[in-house]
């Protein structure tokens, strides 16, 4: 199969293929989504790490690219920062538009009525959609990345994107429902941003061939990138839980997507 194909397909998988699987999990009860989602997010707290530590920062650094180690570890320090920064501009954004404190609408708030109105609640499900475009086209652009310096780190890149995108995407799914958005029109404007994949991984494709010695860099944003995903936004939310037996579950599940990370790239070598 052609890199080129290879590339396509898993840009499918990593953006629209979680939009179907996360869709599916509307169709189950609020309690039975209640206790997969956290397992969900465990699981890809370790595809993320995995991926980044066993799978992209090693192959920045392989010797083919002839980089200075030092280059890579700044790069990865600008990374995090600057997810950081981009963060806190989507918070204000957010916030300018629903005068909030939090980092997004609380869902069993809004499922109850109280605190926005319905022209907000549109305005919060517009920001979610646009802002998913943009997530969506730059794992494209990285999954792009990964597939030019090496078939299976594009394979292992793309699956923990998958892991990530599918309890974010139930989440997305949620808030434009609480947003006003129909059913239908919400998993058909999620299908169209998801898309934004394959447009980021082509761009990658065309622009990158003639721009090797960028790969590395890229690499280690996306671990960067995956690396702030995992610490910043999915850990927190597991500290909400602090039994012995729930943490344990948590720690399972984090070890089988950092597991199923390394066997995925050993097995495809």
């Amino acid at each position: 199969m052609e890199l080129l194909t290879w590339i396509i397909v898993f840009s499918l998988i990593g953006g629209l293929l979680s939009v179907v699987l996360a869709s599916t999990f509307l169709l189950l009860s609020e309690k039975t989504r209640n206790v997969a989602v956290p397992h969900l997010v465990s699981f890809a707290i370790g595809a993320l790490l995995g991926a980044s530590f066993l799978g992209l920062i090693p192959h920045a650094l392989d010797s083919k690219f002839a980089v200075d180690p030092h280059d890579i570890g700044l790069t990865l320090l600008l990374g995090l920062l600057s997810f950081f920064l981009l963060e806190k501009l989507v918070l204000w954004r957010h916030c300018h538009i629903d005068h909030c404190d939090g980092h997004l609408p609380n869902t069993a708030e809004h499922s109850h009525g109280h605190s926005h109105n319905g022209q907000n609640n549109h305005a919060t499900g517009t920001l979610i959609l646009v802002g998913d475009t943009i997530h969506n086209f730059v794992d494209g652009i990285l999954i792009a990345a990964a597939f030019m310096t090496d078939i299976h780190l594009g394979i292992v890149t793309a699956l923990a994107i998958a892991a990530h995108e599918i309890p974010q995407e139930l989440g997305d799914f949620v808030i434009l429902l609480h947003s006003g958005f129909k059913r239908s029109k919400a998993l058909y404007y999620n299908i169209i941003s998801s898309l934004g994949t394959v447009v980021g991984a082509l761009l990658a494709f065309y622009t990158l061939a003639d721009m090797q010695e960028l790969l590395p860099y890229i690499l280690v944003i996306a671990a960067s990138s995956f690396i702030y995903i995992a610490v910043a936004d999915l850990i927190p939310g597991l500290h909400h839980k602090v039994k012995l037996s729930e943490t344990l579950q948590q720690i399972s599940l984090i070890a089988a997507g950092t597991l199923f990370i390394f066997v995925t790239h050993s097995t495809l070598h």
